[in-house]
């Protein structure tokens, strides 16, 4: 074949009629996402190019003009309306910028701002080797006890991947409840999962329970994405399409046209039922709820102090927002058929994290089965299915995370010698020795019983009221019940602090930098706030409760 035919058969073949066009993407209403992202891969660069004794202060500095700049953002695209009148599908479709996900992301990128504050905390530990040291291992490499771990504790390395790892899971987090197809949520998914497997890894005592946790979380994490892109896949085939909006309109049978290719699977409801059902328990497994929450008190327990507290903040607001438009924008037409199991699934996790979490007697897995029972209290206000279910799951996990956050900066202040005194035998007269930490902690406990004037009692009653206007009437009894039995051990522990004699050989309460204070400022101010004066902010959750289809 000559030269001239091949060329005519290749102009042929790129026929202009059929070109791609070049994407329209929104760079502005993608702001938020885009500065963090931009910052993570500057944090690598600074890793790669700056002198290791810089690194801590820069890193720092990055990340917290990123992520302030981020908020800034949201908060701009709110103010112009984006929430509200001008909310939108973005990025050729993928995104949808509206009143959640603006509200939701806001909520991330400042509990992401507070957790790196507790990354970056250095005065705990006493100095090493003439080195102030962090929460996290001198060399992430090196074997747990080997002879590289010693000398890179000798020279007094510090671990500043942590801060850009940390930017890229909160990038993840802010696409993923405002993914508007289902390719674009299992990719931020990803994003968000992979630097907490790392991170999990990474702390500085305790080593090999930190690698357990880790290869914990990643082998189910693993198992749970495989879960979320099989259902995917059968989504693709109910539907032709991994757009929400085109899933819901086959699902409500608004279809008028079908591609001959997909005629044969379109519409058959055993894909769509077992897809859904794939689909929503990778994102049950995220939140923690029972039965897929196995992987949640090993992990909490295993992972350095500060990863525990970003992790258990953000990853819930942002597997909330997701499952919260799965169910409201995809699936309303299949409303009967998972609210049952969503009924189910909130009262085992409601009871179990409640009556497990009596049985703990260490502090951070108390606070993991007490998150387990929270994902319960959540689940009630996603079942409402009424546009209040939607602004009380959102109050709720901005109150949450920050409660959350401040709880486990207090836990990295109580030491002994071989780090964190996590065991709560450990913690009793902790009132009499540090009045100050034990009262703030204290605080934090109530909130999370959900006891009057606390943030933890506004957003459980905007649940609860909801779930009951719904039609959940029987779920909001087993909620309170529920509550009752987890006020039972966060009064426990605060009897134990300040009615208990403490002893001779017990814990002393480290003196934090402002960094650390500040985590714990801004939860204890959150939580009395959201407390006493919450109605600015149920108005402000009202508003956002609106979905873009």
């Amino acid at each position: 074949m000559s030269a001239s035919a091949v060329h005519s058969l290749w102009t042929m073949a790129a026929d202009p009629v059929d070109k791609i066009g070049a994407p329209k993407i929104e760079y502005g209403q993608l702001s938020p996402t885009l500065i963090v992202i931009g910052a993570a891969v500057v944090g690598v660069l600074i890793e790669a190019f700056v002198p290791r004794k810089s690194r801590y202060y820069i890193q720092l500095f990055v990340s917290v003009v990123a992520l302030a700049a981020a908020f800034a953002a949201v908060v701009g695209l709110a103010a112009r309306g984006f929430g509200t009148t001008k909310a939108q599908i973005a990025a050729m479709g993928a995104i949808a910028v509206d009143g959640p996900a603006l509200f939701l992301q806001g909520t991330i990128l400042l509990a992401g701002l507070v957790a790196v504050f507790t990354f970056a905390e250095r005065r705990l530990d006493p100095v090493a080797h003439g080195n102030r040291v962090d929460s996290f291992v001198a060399q992430a490499g090196s074997v747990p006890g080997s002879e590289g771990e010693q000398a890179a504790t000798k020279a007094g390395f510090t671990t500043t991947e942590v801060f850009p790892l940390a930017l890229f899971a909160i990038g993840g987090m802010l696409v993923f409840p405002a993914a508007n197809d289902l390719l674009t949520l299992f990719i931020a998914l990803e994003v968000f999962s992979l630097p907490l497997y790392l991170l999990c890894a990474l702390a500085r005592r305790k080593r090999l329970m930190s690698q357990e946790a880790a290869v914990k979380y990643f082998l189910l994490g693993a198992f749970a994405s495989a879960f979320t892109l099989f259902g995917i896949a059968l989504l693709y085939g109910y539907a032709g399409s991994v757009s929400y909006a085109t899933i819901a309109n086959v699902v409500e049978g608004k279809v008028t046209t079908v591609d001959p290719a997909l005629a044969d699977t379109m519409g058959n409801d055993a894909l769509l039922l077992i897809g859904v059902a794939m689909v929503v328990m990778g994102l049950l497994f995220k939140v923690g709820a029972v039965p897929f929450h196995m992987w949640t008190p090993d992990v909490y327990q295993g992972a350095p102090t500060p990863v525990t507290g970003f992790m258990a903040a953000a990853t819930k607001v942002a597997a909330f927002g997701a499952l919260l438009r799965l169910l409201y924008v995809v699936l309303p037409g299949l409303r009967w058929d998972w609210r049952p199991v969503m009924w189910g699934i909130a009262i085992i996790t409601m009871l179990g994290g409640a009556i497990v979490a009596i049985t703990q007697t260490d502090i951070k897995r108390l606070l993991a089965y007490s998150s387990i029972a929270h994902a319960g209290f959540i689940l009630a206000g996603v079942i409402a299915t009424t546009p209040d279910g939607v602004s009380s799951v959102l109050f709720y996990l901005a109150a949450y995370s920050f409660v959350t956050i401040g709880a486990f900066a207090v836990v990295t202040l109580v030491r002994d010698a071989g780090g964190e005194a996590t065991h709560l035998s450990k913690w009793a007269g902790l009132g009499r020795r540090s009045p100050l930490v034990a009262a703030v902690f204290a605080v934090f406990l109530l909130a999370f019983a959900g006891i009057p004037l606390t943030s933890g009692f506004t957003g459980k009653f905007a649940v609860f009221k909801a779930a009951a206007e719904g039609g959940a009437g029987a779920l909001v009894v087993v909620g309170v019940l529920s509550s009752a039995i987890a006020a039972f051990f966060y009064i426990r522990v605060i009897v134990l602090m300040f009615f208990s004699e403490p002893k001779a050989d017990g814990p002393t309460v480290a003196v934090p930098s402002p960094l650390t204070m500040t985590a714990i400022g801004v939860g204890v101010a959150v939580t009395l706030v959201l407390g006493v004066a919450p109605q600015y902010f149920l108005d402000l959750a009202g508003q956002a409760g609106v979905f873009v289809r």
